[in-house]
């Protein structure tokens, strides 16, 4: 397992290399083997697939889905050659998340055929770029199933609840002048900064983790050159994570988030929003959920329950109103020069999902 999380792990499988995407895919898939039958899928230039055993009738509803990205953000060439160190498997993607997707297949190939019920794998390659072309577009493919299983990391833990996402941007428009005779101008600049200014202020940068509201101010940016002009023109970037308590975007529509958003910009400045989803969660009093937590625990880990501050395809099974948790290997650095995989929860991390699918068959 670890010599083929290896291999995958050397596949500098980023958004901008749609071949490496579509060789990532393939080892996972060449991994589970023949036998099954395999539906490809493809939006926006990202490949998917969906993994189970022949079935007469066409594709079913599954019973468990095992979902896995294959895609990772972008690296130096060093972070693609994976070594081991002290028990830990260093590489781009080792945590986040190409460890867990191999298990995910493993553990499919070793039980699919032999269920009493129908289950899927599922393998994405746009998770790292917001997922709508691949758990997304498969969704409106009409892939259903009644309980997903995301292998993102977790430490054998269980990520039941998950933030929602706003990417949107502020837009300033004003007028030019010459910076010597600035009364003659109105600097759209300012007007971005002073607005995100009042934003962080209602939505202040935390100096720990807390399950609230937070902005990140991605980019400020203006198409000015000169340095003896007043900027006519600028825009900032943000990104805003949410709970499900937060009134002000649960349950809002894009239209009310950038109403919203738009009580603490100056005049001049309008709010645009790129992208809207919501928070996820499952029921934590769920059979598979706690079945899951059991079988953690019965490997000698917790299996708490966890919130995640980052968003995961988990959320487009919630609008669907399928219950999905993330449940992956432990590690840490994700995104980071020194991303790992523990290699020590692998081996327990395949057991859990073992005796996990095995117990929902015994009832």
């Amino acid at each position: 397992m670890v010599e083929a999380a290896e291999e995958l792990i050397a596949v500098p499988s980023t958004a901008d290399r749609p071949r490496e995407l579509e060789r990532a895919l393939e080892y996972v898939l060449d991994f589970v083997g023949p036998g099954f039958t395999v539906e490809r899928f493809e939006s926006g230039g990202k490949p998917s697939a969906l993994v189970y055993p022949p079935v007469e009738g066409g594709r079913p509803e599954f019973r468990v889905i095992l979902n896995g990205h294959v895609d990772v953000v972008p690296a130096p060439p060093e972070q693609f050659r994976p070594r081991r160190v002290d028990g830990r498997l260093y590489g781009r993607g080792a945590q986040d998340m190409k460890v867990s997707a191999l298990v995910l297949a493993q553990v499919f190939r070793e039980l699919a055929h032999a269920l009493p019920y129908p289950i899927a794998l599922q393998v994405v390659t746009d998770e790292e770029v917001g997922g709508r072309d691949g758990t997304a577009h498969q969704l409106r493919q009409g892939v259903r199933g009644r309980f997903v299983v995301i292998g993102e990391f977790s430490g054998l833990r269980v990520v039941h609840e998950s933030k929602g996402i706003v990417v949107a941007r502020m837009v300033a428009l004003g007028r030019g002048a010459h910076s010597a005779y600035q009364w003659n101008g109105e600097n759209a600049l300012v007007k971005v900064v002073r607005s995100v200014e009042r934003l962080l202020a209602a939505y202040p940068i935390p100096d720990g983790e807390e399950w609230r509201t937070t902005v990140n101010v991605a980019r400020i940016d203006t198409p000015n050159q000169a340095f003896n002009q007043v900027p006519a023109e600028a825009e900032a970037w943000l990104d805003i994570r949410f709970p499900p308590e937060d009134p002000d975007f649960t349950g809002r529509t894009a239209e009310q988030i950038a109403a919203h958003l738009a009580t603490f910009c100056e005049p001049g400045v309008r709010v645009s929003i790129d992208s809207a989803d919501p928070p996820h969660r499952a029921d934590p009093g769920r059979a598979e959920l706690l079945a899951l937590q059991r079988a953690a625990r019965e490997q000698g880990y917790s299996g708490d329950l966890l919130r995640k501050h980052g968003a995961a395809d988990a959320r487009f099974y919630y609008r669907h109103g399928i219950d999905a948790v993330i449940f992956g290997v432990g590690g840490d650095g994700l995104h980071g020069p020194d991303e790992y995989a523990d290699i020590a929860t692998i081996a327990p991390y395949h057991r859990a999902l073992t005796r996990f699918l095995r117990g929902l068959a015994a009832g």
